[in-house]
């Protein structure tokens, strides 16, 4: 559940105006959206295969037509700001499990390369498949890394980004230049 904190975070950061809500709620959607590959376990498609877990839906290419798609259906009126904001919220989803201490990592250069990344540190506990399975003492230890891992340092960055906007502010206040 802890993916739709980016979209959130650099929803927050870019500040109002800067997005229409349509693009934010698509961006919240996108960050959780590849984790539908699970869909395929009841089909027979292994964890390991490309379409299986954290396999294409994870990769780079799938988060760029993704959000291309989006963008053309949407129309929004920044469309290369929106585009990113769309691409870095699904491919965000990727480099978050890549973070994690389970699975088999993340395709992320799919369909280049199908091998499974995981980052150099993996401190984010891997949550269990299923909302059932989330509830529970595991559950409950995964959403504690989350907190540390995951919605700590985004709220260090918004608070330093918002900050760092307010204090722009004032100092072009102060210094008679326009806003």
């Amino acid at each position: 559940m802890s993916h739709a904190a980016v979209p959130i975070a650099g929803a927050l950061c870019l500040g109002r105006g800067r997005l229409p809500v349509p693009v934010i709620a698509t961006g919240i959607i996108f960050a959780m959206l590849p984790d539908v590959d699970v869909i395929g376990f009841p089909m027979g498609i292994d964890y390991g295969h490309s379409w299986g877990h954290r396999g294409a839906t994870h990769s780079l290419l799938f988060a760029a037509v993704a959000a291309l798609l989006a963008v053309a259906l949407i129309r929004p009126q920044r469309y290369v700001i929106a585009g990113l904001f769309l691409f870095v919220a699904m491919a965000s989803h990727g480099f978050l499990d890549m973070l994690t201490n389970g699975g088999l990592g993340a395709a992320l250069f799919w369909p280049w390369d199908e091998t499974r990344h995981f980052a150099p540190a993996t401190p984010i506990a891997v949550s269990p498949i299923g909302i059932s399975n989330f509830i529970s003492a595991r559950g409950m230890k995964v959403l504690q890394s989350e907190a540390i891992w995951i919605w700590t340092p985004l709220m260090v960055l918004v608070v330093t980004v918002l900050g760092l906007k307010q204090w722009r502010k004032l100092w072009l206040r102060q210094n008679g230049k326009a806003q």
